[in-house]
C-alpha cells in the first residue's frame, strides 16, 4: 500500500527531495507540506503540482514525516506536533545536532525515528546521504528503498552524522564558487561559453578520478603538474578551511 508523506518545512531540502522524487517518477499516496512562509509553499506547489499545502498538524499526521527544519527550531516544533504523530509512523529528521534520543523523548516514541544528512546533489539523484535509525525502527528496508531514490544512501553511525554534514553535505559550497570563477576566467582569456563550461566540468571530473582512482598517493598526484600557480596561497586557503570548518563542527555537534 502506498504511504503518505508530510514535510514540516518547505525550504531548500524539501525542494531537493521533491525534485529527486519527481525525477524518478515516485508518487506516494499523498505529499503534504507545511511551512510558515506562504510564498515558499506556493512556489513549491507551482513546481510540484501534486504537492498539497497543509497545516502543521496535517503534515505531522502522515505515514512518513520529514522534519525539514533548522536545528534551533526543531524541538519547539516537535512539542507542537507530538500529539499528531500516528502510531507506527516514521519520523525522519534532516538536520544535524538534534539526536534521535532527543527527538524520541520529545515525541514520546520508542521506535521509527531516523536521521539523514542529505546532499544537494540529491537534486539530480546523485546524493551521498548517510542515514541512521533508532534501535527499534520498523520497516527499515522500505524506508531505505525510498531514500535511495535520492542517490547513494547508506546507514551510518549517528555519532558521525555531523562529520558527514561538514565533509559531504556542505562540501560543494567550498568549491562551487571556485569552479564558477574558473569558468568565467576561461571566457575572459579566449574560450567561448560552451568551451569554458565543458573544459572546467570535464577537467574537474577527471581530476577527482585521478586523485582517488589512479593508484597514486597524494604526493604523486600533485607531482603530475610541475607548475602550481597558486601554491604560495595554499597555506592561507588551508587555514581558512580548517579554522572555519572546525569551528562550525563544534557548533553543530549535539
Amino acid at each position: 500500500m502506498k504511504k503518505t508523506i508530510g514535510f514540516i518545512g518547505g525550504g531548500r531540502v524539501t525542494r531537493i527531495f521533491l525534485q529527486a522524487f519527481q525525477n524518478k517518477g515516485f508518487s506516494p499516496a499523498k505529499i503534504v507540506v507545511f511551512d510558515i512562509n506562504n510564498e515558499v509553499l506556493l512556489a513549491l506547489q507551482q513546481n510540484f503540482p501534486a504537492v498539497k499545502i497543509s497545516s502543521l498538524d496535517e503534515a505531522a499526521s502522515q505515514d512518513i514525516v520529514f522534519i525539514a527544519l533548522h536545528p534551533p527550531v526543531i524541538m519547539d516544533t516537535l512539542e507542537l506536533v507530538k500529539g499528531n504523530i500516528k502510531a507506527g509512523s516514521c519520523v525522519i529528521s534532516l538536520a544535524p545536532k538534534v539526536t534521535i534520543e532527543k527527538i524520541s523523548a520529545k515525541l514520546n516514541l520508542q521506535g521509527n525515528v531516523a536521521r539523514m544528512i542529505p546532499n544537494a546533489t540529491s537534486y539530480i539523484n546523485k546524493g551521498y546521504n548517510p542515514v541512521c535509525f533508532s534501535k527499534d525502527f520498523n520497516d527499515k528496508e522500505s524506508i531505505l528503498e525510498m531514500l535511495k531514490l535520492l542517490g547513494d544512501t547508506f546507514i551510518a553511525e549517528e555519532s558521525k552524522m555531523e562529520a558527514y554534514a561538514i565533509a559531504s553535505a556542505m562540501l560543494p559550497t567550498y568549491f562551487w564558487f571556485q569552479w564558477q570563477e574558473m569558468h568565467q576566467i576561461g571566457t575572459k582569456i579566449g574560450l567561448d561559453e560552451q568551451e569554458a563550461r565543458e573544459t572546467v566540468e570535464k577537467t574537474l571530473t577527471a581530476a577527482i578520478k585521478t586523485m582517488y582512482h589512479s593508484g597514486l598517493n597524494y604526493e604523486e598526484v600533485i607531482d603530475l603538474i610541475p607548475f602550481k600557480p597558486i601554491a604560495a596561497h595554499e597555506p592561507q586557503i588551508k587555514e581558512i578551511l580548517s579554522n572555519t570548518l572546525s569551528a562550525l563542527f563544534e557548533k553543530i555537534k549535539p
